[in-house]
Order: C-alpha cells, then structure tokens, then sequence
C-alpha cells in the first residue's frame, strides 16, 4: 500500500506548478516585456503542460470519486474520454517535452550555463524557482507514469503529435527572430545557419525518441507490475 496515495500527490504536484507559475510569472524581466512573452521560453510552455496535465489528473480523480458504482453510463463514457485524454497527454506532451527540458537545460548549463541561462537571470530567478522549472519536473512525471497506467497511442499517431509540436515551436522560434531579429535562446547567436539546421533536426528527433522511451519505460513498469501480482 502507497504511503501516500497517488490521488494526493497529483493535487501537491499540481498546487506546486501552479505556485511556480505565479512566482515565475511575477518576476519583472526584461524578457518577459519583449515580443513573445514568457511564451517564447520552452520551459514556461512545458511549465503549462504540466500544470494543465496534472489538473486534468486531478479532474479525472475527481470524477473517478463521483462516479462510482452509479451505475449512470453517460457519466462512464465521459470518465473514459478525460481518462484518454489524461493519457494522450502524458504520452504526447508530459513526458517527452518534460525530460527534454530537463536534459537539454542542464547538459547546456554544465557546458556553459551563458549559452542557456546567463548568470544575470540569478538576480531575478531564485535558485528553487530554477530547480521548480528544470529540475522537479522528471521527478514529478515519473512519479506519476510509477503510480498510474497510461494508454498510449498508436506509436503513428503519437510520433506525428510529437513531430507536430516540435516543429510548431521551432517555427515559433524562428518567426520570433524575424520580427525581432534576436533569438530566443543565446547559444543560438553564436552558430551559423547550418549548425541550426542541424541542432533544430535534432531536437526533433530527440523528442520523438523520449516519446518512444515514454512508451517502453510505462510498459516495463506496468508489465513487472502484473508479472510481480502473478506469481
């Protein structure tokens, strides 16, 4: 038996990003006045991800709770829509945009932290803020993906979503160096167009290899849960 049940972790994971989201969002950057916004930043967008992925975990409880054994089989089909919904999303964009943010940040800052977080920003972000939006995030979803079985979709199906966000963004990305002719991130200053090329097709590919690592690590988990109840 879990010594907390996942039900309440999901609300404590949840009213933590939302904390996170407020602290960071009231912080006066120059970065956040400029074109974009904080929405130009990949860790605030995964930020909103996660927040609006574990509302919907907290939701599905919730309806979980009410439901039960009401034997109403329109409220059912509903549960099951949020139930697949909470999945795809986990599978989509949970998991796979969560560790890569997690990765990519910190492999950059152990590099050189200039390239992806100047060591200017320390006098606006304060450490358990930094750690709250690069750090926290890997744990929380496993977490998660170790205390619930998720559906995921076709392998098709989820690898064009994923391919789909990664190249909306990378679009968004350059659309927001055309009109303001800086980029997002500063490492980005400092290669040439074919280095770009390359490092956005690699990100690309590294996203869709987290989702399939997503897909094999859930299905080890629950696949030893039930061979461990088996025997």
């Amino acid at each position: 038996m879990a010594l907390v049940p996942c039900q309440v972790l999901r609300v404590a994971i949840l009213l933590s990003y939302c904390s996170i989201l407020c602290n960071y969002k009231a912080i006066e950057m120059p970065s956040h006045q400029t074109y974009g916004g904080s929405w130009k930043f990949l860790t605030f967008i995964d930020l909103v991800i996660q927040a609006v992925f574990f509302g919907i975990c907290v939701l599905t409880d919730l309806s979980s709770l009410l439901t039960r054994g009401s034997g109403n089989q329109e409220q059912e089909r509903q549960l099951k829509k949020l139930i697949s919904l909470r999945d795809w999303m986990l599978a989509v964009l949970a998991f796979p945009v969560g560790v890569f943010v997690v990765a990519v940040f910190w492999i950059i800052y152990a590099y050189d932290r200039e390239m992806i977080y100047p060591k200017l920003l320390d006098n606006f972000i304060p450490g358990w803020l930094n750690h709250g939006m690069h750090t926290t995030v890997l744990p929380f979803i496993l977490i998660e993906m170790r205390t619930s079985h998720h559906a995921y979709p076709s392998r098709s199906s989820g690898l064009a979503a994923i391919c789909t966000f990664s190249v909306g963004y990378i679009l968004w990305v350059c659309w927001i160096h055309h009109v303001t002719g800086m980029w997002v991130y500063p490492f980005l200053e400092h290669i040439g167009p074919g280095a770009r090329i390359v490092f956005f097709g690699s990100t690309t590919i590294l996203m869709n290899f987290l989702y399939l690592l997503g897909e094999v690590l859930n299905s080890y988990i629950w696949d030893t849960q039930r061979t461990a109840k088996l025997k």
